[in-house]
């Protein structure tokens, strides 16, 4: 008996991770996540594009980990960044455990586009650092930027705001 409760109680201990989110995302389960509509504009003109928020710091360590497939207006916003909400920082960002190439977008407290890094390599622990203090991250798929033709001083607003 217990033997028993003791392989149930492992079992348990082992399905918790699935639960907790520290698991991979299911494929269709980014939908359900909470979205926000990010402009950037500048002399190539305005896009808009509907990303995810990583607003805490588990959210923020996960990223895009894992995902296989990244819509082509889709990305994820890492505001506040980082997580505790402190004033602007230098930032640093690796691929590890991510399969796509994103571009990764540092973003001023005034709300432009300090640094592009773009089509970062997949799987890669080589940091990729801002550069200079930022308040905001965006990732993208990789490519985007190049293709919108979106560069450094462009302006990014999202909820009717810059990053402040």
């Amino acid at each position: 008996m217990r033997i028993t409760g003791f392989c149930a109680a492992v079992a348990i201990a082992l399905a918790l991770p699935a639960c907790t989110g520290n698991a991979a995302p299911k494929q269709g389960s980014e939908a359900a996540r909470d979205t926000v509509a990010v402009t950037i504009s500048g002399a190539a003109g305005k896009h808009r594009f509907q990303v995810e928020r990583a607003v805490d710091t588990a959210q923020q360590a996960r990223g895009l980990m894992f995902r296989t497939s990244i819509p082509a207006d889709g990305g994820m916003l890492f505001y506040p960044y980082p997580g505790d909400g402190g004033p602007p920082r230098e930032a640093s960002f690796w691929m590890k455990d991510t399969p796509s190439p994103l571009d990764i977008i540092f973003i001023r407290a005034d709300g432009t586009i300090a640094r592009i890094a773009e089509n970062t390599t997949p799987f890669s622990e080589t940091p990729i650092a801002s550069g200079e203090p930022v308040a905001a991250v965006l990732e993208l798929r990789g490519g985007r930027t190049a293709e919108l033709g979106i560069a450094e001083g462009d302006s990014v607003t999202w909820d009717g705001r810059r990053a402040q």
